[in-house]
């Protein structure tokens, strides 16, 4: 393991190392290169989900006093150990970090050029503590291959690549999906059966709850179904087409907010938006479903509009709703990933059929 561990980055190498054992991690350590084995044990330090955790202490910097033929030679003596190099970073003295040099720059400038004149100083960087998504987010922003990371002082500690932020978008797309089916930590092939299920139970209760209170909304309703017969063969679409409209929008938003597109400040308009889209799609859907209850129930026209009209309403309140809930959770602290699911499918199930209801007994009764 050691060998394989000395011939890595020190980013990669800090990913293997973490998930050793601490015995074996300990003499993994003890047997590598001192450097890159005190390189490791200062990435240890950081959260695995942090831009420390995820960045490489290998990197190729050159003083800015340096020439362009200093640079190319520091590049030389470094390619051996580094797979990638973007970008060169340029330090003062201190090592405090004052900008980078393009690879193309030294090619098309003379060897005696001074590199504090050919630098790069619109400087992105990152702070260690800095979560990868944001990191993630802020490469995707500029459009960078890689991206420094620097204490508070401004001293340059490491540097991110794009492939290390390849691995970050898979892990956080696949956290944000067991996050939004009700999953608030992440399950492993390994885990026991009763560990899974302590994972799944939490929001599956409350989704239990919500459903008993649909239950009790349409029993409430006894009366009014029993009377209209027909009524109760379309509560199933209802109900799924918000559902359905609740969280396509929950889920836009819940990425929106993760990727910093949405403040509270121009929330009203994403919500707004949303608005048009529920009632656009429900005019379509609802002139649809006109057709489909004459022609397949022979339903009587009356019937068909307050059908439509109930669909209508329910999914642009389900549209609404599912993109203010990821707000008001994020408002009060909340995890708008976690929550965000079984709560759109419960208010949606529970006013969704209240609305439905409603709106059939007061035209008919």
């Amino acid at each position: 393991i050691a060998d394989i561990v000395d011939e890595l980055d020190t980013d990669d190498a800090t990913d293997i190392v973490s998930e050793l054992p601490e015995n074996v991690a300990e003499q993994v350590l003890e047997y590598i290169e001192p450097k890159s084995s005190e390189e490791v044990k200062e990435l240890l330090k950081y959260r695995d989900d942090s831009a420390g955790g995820i960045m490489s202490s290998d990197f190729v910097s050159v003083m800015e006093d340096a020439t362009v033929a200093d640079a190319i030679e520091e590049v030389r003596k470094q390619a051996d150990n580094i797979d990638h190099i973007y970008y060169i970073f340029v330090t003062k003295n201190n090592s405090e970090l004052i900008g980078f040099l393009l690879l193309k720059s030294l090619l098309i400038h003379p060897l005696d050029t001074k590199v504090a004149n050919i630098l790069e100083e619109e400087l992105i960087t990152v702070h260690p503590d800095d979560d990868q998504e944001l990191v993630a987010n802020s490469m995707k922003k500029y459009d960078l291959v890689s991206i420094p990371v620097v204490d508070n002082n401004g001293i340059i500690l490491g540097r991110i690549t794009i492939d290390d932020i390849v691995d970050v978008i898979g892990e956080e797309a696949e956290e944000d999906i067991q996050k939004f089916a009700g999953l608030s930590e992440e399950e492993e092939i390994s885990d026991s059966s009763i560990k899974i299920s302590r994972i799944r139970l939490p929001w599956l209760f409350v989704a239990l709850f919500g459903e008993l209170i649909s239950a009790v909304v349409l029993a409430s309703f006894q009366a009014s179904i029993e009377k209209i017969l027909i009524a109760s063969f379309f509560i199933p679409i209802v109900m799924a087409m918000g559902g359905s409209s609740g969280t396509q929008a929950a889920i836009v938003m819940v990425r929106r907010l993760a990727v910093h597109d949405v403040w509270f400040s121009n929330s009203f308009k994403k919500i707004f938006k949303e608005f048009i889209v529920g009632f656009v799609n429900g005019i379509i859907c609802g002139a649809i479903l006109i057709i489909a209850t004459h022609f397949l129930f022979n339903a009587e026209l009356k019937f068909s509009i307050v059908l439509s009209l109930s669909l209508l309403i329910i999914m642009i309140f389900a549209t609404v709703a599912g993109a203010s809930i990821p707000l008001i959770l994020k408002k009060f602290g909340a995890d708008p990933a976690v929550a965000t699911g079984p709560f759109v499918t419960t208010m949606n199930d529970i006013f969704g059929l209240s609305i439905y209801l409603s709106i059939i007994t007061f035209a008919f009764l």
